[in-house]
C-alpha cells in the first residue's frame, strides 16, 4: 500500500512537471542577435515586414601612414543628427570605430538619374577658422586618411583593378589625393589622368554608389515581399570621384556627374578661396547570383592577406608539441628516479628522511588561504579558454560571420 502511494505521488508530480513545461514553452519568444539577422528591404513603406529606408553609417577615418583615427565629423564634411546614433559595441569601442549616421537618404529602388547634392562647404581666404578647416582637409589627403561606411551591417567597398588584371576590393575610400610639386601623384590620384596639376590637393567630393540585391523570387524568404519589389542587400560598391560643380547649380540643388566635368583642385599652399560641393548618386541592380549567407565571400577572396597560412599554424603545432614532449620526459625521467630511490630504501632511518616528489606531499593536500578566489579564478578561465576554442573551431568551419 505505501509502495502503491508513493508510485501515485510521483506519477502526479510528474504531471504538475510536464503541465508546467507545456505552458512555460507556449511563452517562450526567440530573437535575432544583433547585426546577425538579414534585413529585408521594398520599396513599399507601408508593409510592416520590411522597410524602405536604408541607412548608411558613417565611420572613423584612419591611415596607414599614421596611428592617429579621426572622428567623421573632425574634418568639415557634411555633418547629420547624431542623437539617434547607434551605440558601439565593446569590441568596436576597443578598436576605435565611432559609427555615426549620415545625411545620406537612400530609399530601396529609388535610383537617381543624376546627382543628389548633399551640402556645400564655403571657406574665405581671409577667414582664419575656414583655413584651418581647408588646412585639415589637407592634412587628410596627404596622409591618405580613408572613410569607412557601413551599409546593412557590412562595409561600402571600393572596387578597382591592381596587377595580373584582379581586383582588390578596399572597406574604405579615400578622402582625396595630392600631386606632388614635381607633378607626380600620389596614392589615389593615379587612377585618373586628370589628376595631374603639380602641387594640388584633389578632394573626392561625390561617390557613385551601387547597391547589388537579391530579389527572393525563388527564395522562401521572398513571401514577406508580398509583391513588392524588394531584396536583400548583397553588395554595397562606391566609386568616388572629384568634381567641380557649378556653384550656381549647387544653390538650386542640382549637379551633374558628368565625366567632362573638371576635377576639383586646391592649392597645395597658401590661403584659398574654395567652395565643396558634396554630391552622391545611387544605383541599384539585381544580383541573385549570389546569395546574403555569402555576401562577404568577395570582400574576403580580394585580399590576399585573407588566405589561412597552413603551413605556419602546422609549424607551431610541431613546435608546441615537440616542446611539451620534451618536457613530459623530463618530469618521467625525475620522476622515474624518485621512484626508484623509494624502492631502494630498506631501513626505517632512511625512510624518515623525504626527498623528490615526497617534499610537496604535504602541500598538495593543504587547503589555499583564498580558496573561493582561487575557485573564482579557475572557473573564469577555464569558461574564456573553452569560449574561445569554441569560436575558433567555429570560424575555421566558417559558421561566423565577419559582421
Amino acid at each position: 500500500i505505501h509502495f502503491y502511494k508513493r508510485s501515485n505521488s510521483s506519477h502526479t508530480m510528474r504531471c504538475w512537471v510536464l503541465a508546467s513545461l507545456a505552458v512555460s514553452l507556449s511563452t517562450v519568444s526567440c530573437f535575432y542577435l544583433p547585426g546577425l539577422a538579414p534585413v529585408t528591404y521594398c520599396n513599399n513603406p507601408d508593409l510592416t515586414t520590411c522597410t524602405s529606408d536604408i541607412k548608411l553609417f558613417v565611420n572613423r577615418l584612419n591611415s596607414e601612414e599614421s596611428v592617429i583615427p579621426y572622428e567623421y565629423h573632425h574634418f568639415d564634411f557634411c555633418q547629420a543628427d547624431e542623437a539617434n546614433a547607434p551605440s558601439e559595441n565593446l569590441g568596436q569601442v576597443v578598436f576605435g570605430e565611432r559609427i555615426r549616421p549620415s545625411p545620406y537618404k537612400i530609399a530601396f529602388g529609388s535610383s537617381s538619374d543624376s546627382c543628389e547634392v548633399l551640402c556645400t562647404k564655403s571657406y574665405v581666404a581671409s577667414n582664419t577658422d575656414d583655413q584651418k578647416k581647408v588646412s585639415l582637409l589637407r592634412k587628410g589627403m596627404f596622409m591618405n586618411y580613408q572613410h569607412h561606411w557601413i551599409v546593412d551591417n557590412m562595409p561600402v567597398t571600393w572596387c578597382y583593378p591592381v596587377e595580373n588584371g584582379q581586383h582588390y576590393c578596399s572597406t574604405g575610400f579615400p578622402m582625396g589625393c595630392y600631386v606632388d610639386k614635381k607633378g607626380n601623384p600620389k596614392d589615389a590620384c593615379v587612377i585618373s589622368r586628370d589628376y595631374s596639376t603639380a602641387d594640388n590637393y584633389y578632394v573626392f567630393n561625390h561617390v557613385d554608389i551601387v547597391i547589388s540585391y537579391h530579389d527572393g523570387k525563388e527564395e522562401d524568404w521572398g513571401k514577406y515581399l508580398n509583391g513588392a519589389k524588394g531584396g536583400r542587400i548583397v553588395s554595397v560598391k562606391l566609386t568616388p570621384r572629384s568634381i567641380a560643380h557649378d556653384p550656381a547649380q549647387a544653390k538650386e540643388g542640382k549637379c551633374v556627374s558628368d565625366v567632362a566635368k573638371g576635377p576639383l583642385a586646391i592649392p597645395g599652399e597658401g590661403a584659398v578661396d574654395a567652395e565643396i560641393t558634396y554630391s552622391y548618386t545611387v544605383t541599384f541592380r539585381t544580383q541573385n547570383e549570389v546569395k546574403w549567407s555569402s555576401r562577404w565571400d568577395y570582400i574576403l577572396e580580394s585580399m590576399p592577406h585573407t588566405n589561412i597560412q597552413w603551413f605556419s599554424i602546422l609549424n607551431s603545432l610541431v613546435i608546441v608539441l615537440f616542446l611539451s614532449g620534451m618536457v613530459a620526459m623530463i618530469l618521467l625521467r625525475t620522476l622515474h628516479k624518485d621512484i626508484a630511490r623509494y624502492n631502494q630504501i630498506d631501513s626505517g632511518e632512511d625512510a624518515q628522511e623525504e626527498f623528490g616528489w615526497k617534499l610537496v606531499h604535504g602541500d598538495v593536500f593543504r587547503p589555499p588561504r583564498k580558496g573561493m578566489l582561487l575557485s573564482v579564478f579557475l572557473g573564469s578561465g577555464t569558461q574564456l579558454l573553452s569560449m574561445a576554442g569554441i569560436t575558433l573551431v567555429f570560424a575555421c568551419l566558417g559558421f561566423l560571420s565577419p559582421a
